[in-house]
C-alpha cells in the first residue's frame, strides 16, 4: 500500500501508545498509515469475541490472544518497515516509571478507565512528555492535549464519579432494574463467591431469633452438604425469607408496591431441578473463562428475555458451575464484565428480584451493559477519535502550540458542527497534581485510622499505588519489595491506630506529606480534626456504605469514618 513522504516531524518520532482496543486499533493504523516509525503499544488485555464487532485487528482465531501483540502482527502486514514494539503488561507496573516514559516523543492514551488515565497523566507530567488523552462514549468522543505548564493536566478539572445509589434503595426497596444489578452484583455475588471475611449488607442470619439457628449464617455451605441444596438454600433465602421480612415493616410499603416472596419450589418443581442439577454441564472445559450455565442448558440467545423459571435455572446452574467448574476461585472472585458465567449468575439474580418487585426483566446482553457501566461502542466514532489524535499528535511534533486543540465528537450538531474545536485550558492553579497545591483535609483525628486514610484517601482518592507518608522527619507508612522485616512490621502496627495515636500522632494542623515515588508525585496535606454530629455520621454511613467518596469544596477536602 502506497503512501505520500512522512512529514519531516514524524520521521524521527518515537511513540508510546497505551491501550490496543477500539480506539487503539484504530490510531494504530493511522499512525502506521501517517508514517509513524517507531510505536510502541502497552495493554494488559486479551481479545474477546465482544471485541471483533468494532476492534476490526482481530479475528475470531485471535480471541484469548494479547491485544498488543496481535495489533502489531496485523499492521505489519500491511506496514512491514516500521517498527512496532508490543508490551503484554499493565501501564502501573513498575517497568513503565518515568525513565521509560522520557524516551517519547509523545504518549497517546486509548484507555476505558479513569484510575489507568491518571496514572499516565502524572507519569507524562513526571517525564515532561507531551500526552494527547482520548475516549469514547457511543456518538460522543473527546480528544485532549496535555503539555506540563502549558495546558491543563488531564486531572486539573475534577471529573465525574461514577453512578453510585443509595443502599437503603439497593437493600429493601428497589424500583429500578439497575438497582436489581447492583444488588446482585455488589452483595450476592461479592458475598457467594468473593471475599468471606468482607461484611456486606447480606450479612443477614437466618432463622428466628429464639432459636439456635439464628447465629447459622445460611451462606456457608454446611459439611457434605449437595450443591443442589446449598443452591435452593441461597435462592429461598434471599428470594423468599428476605422478602418476608422486609414485608413484616408494613410502615415501608405504606405508599409503595410491596414485593412477593419466591420460593424455589414455587417456581421449579422439586424433580426439574434436580434434572437440571445432574445434567452433565455442556461446559467441561478446562479453561475457565469458556464455562457458562447458558450453554449447559443449552440456552443460545443473550438477547432473548428469560421467563422466571429460566433466569432460576440459570442462577441454580452458575451457583453450580461455580463450585464445581471454579471451585479454586470461590472466596477470590470480584464481578468483571467479560466473565461470561458471573453475568449470567448477576443476570438471573437481578431478573429474579425484579420480578419479586413487579419490575420489568431484562436480557443478558441488557443486564450485562448495565452491569459494565457499558455504552456500547461505535466503530465510527473511535476511527474519528484516532484520527483527531493523530493530528494532535502532528501538532505538538511540530510544536506548533497555537493550533493545538480539544475536539469534541458530538451526537447531534452543534452550531452546524459535530466536531467542537475548543482551545485548551490553561493549568488549573489549584490542582494538587501539576501544581502542587496544598490540600486541605478534614477528619476525625480520633476516630479515622492509618489504613482507612492510606485506602480511602491516599489509593482511591489521590490515585497513588506505592504511597510513602511522612509526618515531619517521621515515616509513618511505606510500601515497597526492599523494606527490612521490621520496618514491614512497624508499618502494619500503624496501619491499625487511630491518626491522633500514630508515633507521630496526626492532629488538628498535622501537615502530612505523602508522596509515590513511581509516579514522582508529592502531595502536602494538611489536617484539621473535625468530629462531625452522630446524625450526619449516620447519614454519612449510608450514603456511602456501597460507595465511598470525598466531598470536595474548593481545596478542602473532609471525611470522617464513622
Amino acid at each position: 500500500m502506497d503512501s505520500p513522504p512522512p512529514l519531516s516531524a514524524i520521521k524521527d518520532a518515537k511513540v508510546l501508545m497505551v491501550g490496543a482496543g477500539g480506539i487503539g486499533c484504530e490510531l494504530l493504523k493511522t499512525l502506521a498509515l501517517s508514517g509513524f516509525p517507531d510505536i510502541h503499544i502497552i495493554d494488559m488485555d486479551t481479545i474477546e469475541v465482544s471485541n471483533l464487532n468494532r476492534q476490526f485487528l482481530f479475528r475470531q482465531k485471535h480471541v484469548g490472544q494479547s491485544k498488543a501483540k496481535v495489533a502489531r502482527e496485523a499492521v505489519l502486514r500491511f506496514r512491514p518497515n516500521i517498527s512496532i514494539t508490543p508490551y503484554h503488561a499493565n501501564v502501573k507496573d513498575p517497568d513503565f516509571n518515568v525513565d521509560f516514559f522520557k524516551q517519547f516523543s509523545v504518549v497517546l492514551n486509548g484507555l476505558d478507565n479513569l484510575d489507568a488515565r491518571r496514572h499516565v497523566n502524572r507519569l507524562c507530567l513526571a517525564a515532561d512528555v507531551p500526552l494527547v488523552e482520548s475516549g469514547t462514549t457511543g456518538f460522543l468522543g473527546q480528544v485532549t492535549v496535555h503539555l506540563k505548564g502549558k495546558t491543563e493536566c488531564y486531572e486539573c478539572q475534577p471529573k465525574p464519579a461514577p453512578k453510585s445509589y443509595p443502599v437503603c434503595t439497593i437493600t429493601s426497596t428497589p424500583s429500578k432494574f439497575v438497582h436489581c444489578i447492583v444488588w446482585a452484583k455488589d452483595l450476592l455475588f461479592a458475598k457467594l463467591f468473593g471475599d468471606k471475611a468482607q461484611d456486606n449488607d447480606l450479612n443477614v442470619r437466618s432463622g428466628n431469633a429464639s432459636t439456635s439457628d439464628h447465629t447459622e449464617d445460611v451462606f456457608e455451605r454446611r459439611k457434605d452438604e449437595d450443591i443442589e441444596e446449598y443452591g435452593r438454600r441461597i435462592y429461598d433465602h434471599v428470594f423468599g425469607y428476605n422478602i418476608e421480612v422486609a414485608l413484616a415493616n408494613e410502615e415501608t410499603w405504606k405508599n409503595r408496591s410491596k414485593p412477593r416472596p419466591i420460593y424455589s419450589k414455587d417456581v421449579l418443581p422439586e424433580r426439574l431441578i434436580k434434572q437440571n442439577g445432574n445434567m452433565d454441564s455442556a461446559s467441561a472445559t478446562d479453561n475457565p473463562s469458556s464455562v457458562s450455565a447458558m450453554a449447559s442448558l443449552g440456552m443460545k440467545n443473550p438477547q432473548e428475555i428469560w421467563s422466571l423459571m429460566e433466569n432460576s435455572k440459570i442462577f441454580l446452574e452458575a451457583l453450580k458451575l461455580f463450585f464445581g467448574k471454579r471451585g479454586k476461585e470461590v472466596g477470590n472472585l470480584s464481578f468483571d464484565k467479560d466473565d461470561q458465567l458471573a453475568v449470567e449468575f448477576v443476570t438471573s439474580a437481578a431478573n429474579i428480584r425484579a420480578s419479586s418487585f413487579g419490575i420489568s426483566l431484562h436480557s443478558l446482553f441488557e443486564s450485562k451493559g448495565i452491569a459494565g457501566n457499558i455504552v456500547h461502542a461505535v466503530a465510527t466514532t473511535n476511527a474519528i477519535i484516532a484520527g483527531l489524535i493523530v493530528i494532535e499528535a502532528i501538532k505538538v511534533l511540530q510544536k506548533d502550540a497555537r493550533s493545538y486543540r480539544m475536539t469534541y465528537c458530538l451526537e447531534h450538531p452543534s452550531k452546524k458542527m459535530l466536531l467542537m474545536p475548543v482551545e485548551p485550558y490553561e493549568p488549573n492553579k489549584s490542582c494538587y497534581v501539576c501544581s502542587e497545591t496544598p490540600l486541605s483535609l478534614e477528619i476525625n483525628t480520633h476516630r479515622s485510622t492509618l489504613r482507612e486514610f492510606v485506602d480511602k484517601i491516599v489509593k482511591a482518592k489521590l490515585g497513588m499505588n506505592l504511597p510513602l507518608i511522612m509526618h515531619g522527619s517521621a515515616l509513618l507508612y511505606e510500601v515497597g519489595d526492599d523494606l527490612e522485616e521490621d520496618m514491614v512490621t512497624n508499618y502494619a502496627a500503624n496501619l491499625e491506630k487511630v491518626l491522633s495515636e500514630l508515633p507521630s500522632p496526626v492532629t488538628s494542623g498535622t501537615l502530612l506529606t505523602v508522596e509515590d515515588l513511581q509516579q514522582e508525585l508529592t502531595c502536602n496535606i494538611s489536617i484539621k480534626h473535625r468530629s462531625l454530629t452522630l446524625c450526619l455520621c449516620l447519614c454519612l454511613c449510608l450514603c456511602l456504605s456501597l460507595s465511598l467518596s470525598l466531598s470536595v469544596h474548593r481545596d478542602v477536602w473532609w471525611w470522617d469514618f464513622c
